[in-house]
This record gives C-alpha cells, sequence and structure tokens, in this order.
C-alpha cells in the first residue's frame, strides 16, 4: 500500500520544493491515469492528498519514522496551497506544475466532501505540527465555510463531526462542542426506520463508499455524554454492515473504500461499547482486502504492495489508484505501520521527490 502510494506520488512545485500529491488513478503497470470522469479533472486531487495527510499524520504518531514526518510535511504544504484566500479548496491540479482546475464540477471551490476532507486533514496536522501559523489561519478560513453550510449530506457532516472532535481533542474548543451536538442530531436524523442514510433522497439499502456515520456518532455520544447517539450509532450498524460483512461484501461492485469505511465503523463502535461482536465482524471486513471475498482473490497484493480498486461481478480490478491505496492502509493500519517502521527514506520517498 505506502509503496503504490510513493510510485504514484509527485513533487508539485507551485506548493513549495517539498510538496507532494498523489496521482487519483494508475493502470495495471503502475502508470498513472488522468481523471476524466466528469470531462477532464486532472493527476491528482485534495481530495487524496488530505486523506494521504491523515494516514501518514497517524503513521507518524505510531512509528516516529523521520521519512513519515516528510511525507507529512510534503502533503501539508500542497493542501494549503490549494486553499483560495476565502478558504474554500479546489479539488484537482490539471498537471503536475500544478494549475489548479477551475472548471470542473468535481473541482469547485469549498465543495462538499474536498472542504470537509481538507479541514480533517489539517485539523489533524495541528496535532503535529502545532508550531506551524499556517495551520490556525486555515483553520480559521476554512472552518466559516462548514459551520454555515446547510442542507449537508449525512455522509459530508459526519467529516465535519470529526474535525470538530479532532480539534476540541487538542483543547482547540471555538466553540464547536455546540456545532457537535447539532450535526450529530442531524446526521441521526437521516435515517430510514434504524438505519442511517447518506441524504435524505436515498432509497434503499445506503452506499458504503464513505459511509462512516454510526462510527462518529459513536465517539460524538462519548464526547456530548449523550447514550442515545450511541445506541442509534449500534442499532444503524447491526442494519448496515453485518449482513454484508457476513457474505464477504457480495456485492455488485464493491470498492476499498466501502470496505475501510466498514472497518472504521465497526472499529469505533468497537471501542466505544467495548463489544467484541463488533471488534470480531471489523476483523472479518479486513478479510476482505485477502480472499474473503466475491472473486475469491487478494485485493491487496502484498508482494507487490498495491490494492486493487476493487471487486466488480467476480473479477479483481487490475488498476490500483490512490484512494484504494490509501483507505486500504488505512483500514490494514497494523500492517501499514509495521511497513513504515521497515521502510527506509530512499525506498518510501519517490525519486523525483528528492
Amino acid at each position: 500500500m505506502l509503496r503504490q502510494i510513493a510510485r504514484l506520488t509527485r513533487p508539485v512545485p507551485f506548493a513549495g520544493p517539498a510538496a507532494l500529491a498523489v496521482a487519483v488513478y494508475s493502470d495495471a503497470l503502475n502508470q498513472p491515469i488522468r481523471a476524466a470522469q466528469a470531462g477532464y479533472e486532472g493527476v491528482a486531487c485534495v481530495d487524496d492528498a488530505a486523506r494521504a495527510l491523515e494516514l501518514y499524520c497517524d503513521l507518524w504518531t505510531a512509528t516516529a519514522s523521520p521519512w513519515v514526518r516528510r511525507w507529512c510535511e510534503g502533503l501539508l504544504d500542497f493542501v494549503l496551497a490549494m486553499q483560495g484566500a476565502d478558504g474554500r479548496w479546489h479539488n484537482f491540479i490539471l498537471d503536475w506544475e500544478g494549475t489548479p482546475n477551475h472548471e470542473a464540477r468535481t473541482s469547485v471551490p469549498g465543495g462538499g466532501f474536498w472542504q470537509a476532507r481538507a479541514l480533517l486533514a489539517v485539523a489533524r496536522a495541528g496535532q503535529i505540527f502545532d508550531d506551524d501559523a499556517r495551520i490556525e489561519d486555515s483553520l480559521n478560513r476554512g472552518l466559516p465555510h462548514i459551520i454555515e453550510a446547510t442542507e449537508v449530506p449525512a455522509d459530508v457532516r459526519a467529516l465535519h463531526i470529526r474535525t470538530a472532535l479532532t480539534l476540541l481533542e487538542s483543547g482547540d474548543d471555538r466553540g464547536l462542542i455546540d456545532e457537535v451536538a447539532l450535526w450529530s442530531d442531524e446526521v441521526a436524523g437521516c435515517r430510514d426506520g434504524d438505519r442511517l442514510m447518506n441524504s435524505p433522497e436515498e432509497r434503499g439499502a445506503p452506499h458504503l463508499w464513505g459511509h462512516i456515520q454510526e462510527g462518529v456518532l459513536a465517539d460524538a455520544g462519548v464526547r456530548l455524554g449523550r447514550e442515545d447517539l450511541v445506541a442509534t450509532a449500534c442499532r444503524s450498524a447491526e442494519l448496515v454492515f453485518r449482513a454484508v460483512v457476513m457474505s464477504g461484501f457480495d456485492l455488485e461492485r464493491t470498492q476499498p473504500y466501502d470496505v475501510a469505511s466498514a472497518v472504521y465503523v465497526l472499529t469505533r463502535i468497537a471501542a466505544v461499547t467495548g463489544t467484541p461482536a463488533y471488534a470480531t465482524l471489523a476483523g472479518m471486513a479486513r478479510s476482505w482486502f485477502d480472499r474473503r471475498n466475491a472473486a475469491g482473490q487478494p485485493v491487496y497484493d502484498r508482494r507487490a504492495g498495491r490494492v486493487s480498486d476493487g471487486v466488480d461481478g467476480r473479477r479483481v480490478s487490475d488498476n490500483s489508484g490512490a484512494e484504494a491505496n490509501i483507505v486500504g492502509a488505512q483500514a490494514l493500519f497494523e500492517d501499514a505501520a509495521k511497513l513504515a517502521k521497515r521502510l527506509a527514506a530512499r525506498e518510501a520517498l519517490p525519486a523525483a521527490a528528492g
């Protein structure tokens, strides 16, 4: 996973001499593919860089490996450089010089997911780089855009809650405890029966991609002293995740982010409730990356160090892009941390980054 992220990572000169971003997609030969699902989008995006920054901050906390800290610094430089003066983030860069994409709908300033993920990553980086004045400035400019936002989908609002909880954990109050309560009620209210949904318009089973609401509500419930939120999270997790995990995610199409979301939710609920059954389910979900999936084949090729983009029907994808490997490393964090300790800087950093 970390090796594939390194293969996909390039320097981005406009963001600074050490700035790094991760190519969005790659083919079977690990060659980057430009994103063009909504017209021409670009070569790399804040969405992926922010998630990678959060991952490497966690790896730094776990390993204290100097090369990991340098990755944190490089990814942070890129994320901060993509924030506009008004506090909103563009998502894509058109080329490796770092030209922001101002046109694509997947790159509009302040877009829900990338604004939320960028803020979460900056808040997490602030726990490591607490003397970097750029972080405080970035938060001051960026937070109003989520605090003042209305009609926010529940899967995006869950990221807002995580950002607030991260800042509160650091002792940075900003009045966010009240927002956590309001946002938690929003997320808890977006449901069909006991099943939490991603948006009011969603019908049927909620999509699992980025569906972390149950895990976030469980943590918010602890912070707020509200057992009702934990109970809501548990009831929904049973309905949304148990059967699909037991089946090995036997769906028409399963992406690593679907599985990583399940792992996140079940791990957080296990931690909050102390119920071993949730930890067992989380372990079963993780085994999807090996052979416990509809294809009966590894999605994580441990020899090659790459996570496939998913399982389509009974076939494992040949491609292996940024998201798959970043969320795969988050879901299999113990494996990633062990690898981070073993990797030398020259092996982990892309040659182009120096």
